[in-house]
């Protein structure tokens, strides 16, 4: 795939056809479902809590801010009637992951759908993870990556006790990775010593990479972990006016926001069709876009060497963190 094909890709998710989906109609009933929203205080993460808390699914809300998550549940309550459990999660240090999965671990056995949908973008190119790493890679992707692992046995019971036999971990991406650079993962740029990587890449392009590696994140998982019941999926979600935008500057906030043709209202379509839906159900590895399509992997979306080295590289970071 040359540059004008993966561009035309790209644009492709910012005007998908119109969806049949429709969560209030299609989400099954949750009785009894564990689940935990990542980000979940605002946009696409608030709009996916409410839905879940509409078909009465058990809803943890994982945010940073108690502040903001508690002003979210208190809204949600008054639009569902169901309240939401504020789980306080800090993806840029894997000490403060840690502490948010024993929190969870300390209160649930099972654990039935994880949507990893908090992310950041633009964050300055000098600010790192507690680990060293680049501050949007190591708060998209190494955060998400170690608190889904810490969450393995409680993903297994969750699968155990389902129905379809089957826990889902739903992993938010983006159409960015269409416009990742050709090396897919510059690795140098990821550490402590890489400020001059960064700063070729730049902070747009940096995000770019991180959300390629969550989409090679949920391909390794899908092929480690299918024979213990637990599924893994990767999504853009699509063009959602959201205020994941804010630090791009004012010239570039306005044109996405002018040009995101989406309300945030659509943001958690394709999220939850991957998550709930009885036709996912066995769907492992899979790449989802706007809105509610299942779309084949290339060379921009799988790369098996990239992505087993990614798992190595996550695993040597995460040692004496759990």
């Amino acid at each position: 795939m040359g540059a004008v094909e993966s561009t035309r890709r790209f644009l492709d998710h910012f005007v998908p056809p119109a969806s049949t989906y429709d969560p209030e109609k299609d989400i099954p009933d949750l009785t009894g479902k564990v689940v935990i929203v990542t980000g979940g205080n605002g946009g696409v993460g608030r709009e996916t809590v409410k839905h879940l808390l509409l078909k009465n699914a058990k809803v943890y809300m994982a945010s940073r801010s108690r502040d903001l998550a508690e002003q979210a549940i208190r809204e949600l309550k008054e639009e569902t009637g169901k309240e939401a459990i504020f789980l306080e999660l800090d993806l840029s240090g894997l000490d403060k992951v840690t502490r948010a999965a024993k929190e969870f671990k300390s209160k649930e056995s099972e654990l039935h759908i994880l949507f990893n949908s908090a992310a950041t973008l633009g964050t300055p190119l000098e600010q790192l993870s507690d680990e060293g790493v680049e501050l949007q890679f190591g708060t998209n992707v190494l955060g998400p990556a170690h608190f889904t692992l810490l969450l393995i046995p409680e993903l297994v019971a969750g699968a155990k006790s389902s129905p379809d036999g089957k826990a889902r971990v739903v992993n938010v991406s983006s159409s960015g990775v269409y416009l990742n650079h050709s090396r897919l993962l510059d690795w140098e740029s990821l550490e402590k010593g890489g400020s001059a990587e960064r700063s070729k890449l730049g902070s747009l392009a940096l995000y770019n990479q991180s959300k390629y590696a969550v989409l090679a994140f949920s391909n390794e998982f899908a092929r480690r972990y299918a024979d213990q019941g637990i599924t893994s999926n990767a999504l853009n979600p699509g063009g959602i006016r959201t205020r994941l935008f804010r630090r791009m500057g004012s010239f570039s906030e306005w044109f996405i926001y002018t040009f995101m043709a989406y309300p945030v209202e659509k943001g958690p379509l394709t999220s939850l069709y991957v998550g709930t839906s009885p036709e996912t159900k066995d769907a492992n590895g899979g790449w989802f876009i706007p809105f509610a399509r299942v779309s084949p992997h290339d060379r921009f979306t799988k790369n098996p060497e990239i992505e087993a080295r990614l798992w190595e590289w996550i695993e040597e970071k995460r040692k004496g963190h759990d």
